[in-house]
C-alpha cells in the first residue's frame, strides 16, 4: 500500500516532513471510539490493534474508489 501522509508540512515549495500516514490517522480515528464502547473490556489490546487497522485498511481501500 503506498504510504499517504495525513499531515505532510510543506516548506520552500516541497515537503520536508511528511507527518503521520493516513492509514494510521484514520485507525487512530477508529480506537478513539472503540474505546468508548462498553464491550471493549472482551478484547485484547492486539485484537483492538487488528480491528482498527482493519476499519483503516477499509477506509483506505473506499477512498481509493473515490467513496
Amino acid at each position: 500500500m503506498k504510504r499517504i501522509p495525513a499531515f505532510p508540512e510543506q516548506c520552500d515549495g516541497g515537503y520536508d516532513h511528511d507527518g503521520m500516514d493516513l492509514r494510521d490517522w484514520f485507525a487512530g480515528q477508529a480506537i478513539s471510539g472503540f474505546l468508548q464502547d462498553t464491550l471493549v473490556d472482551n478484547y485484547t489490546q492486539e485484537e483492538i490493534a487488528k480491528l482498527v487497522y482493519s476499519v483503516a485498511d477499509a477506509m483506505m481501500a473506499e477512498r481509493k474508489r473515490g467513496g
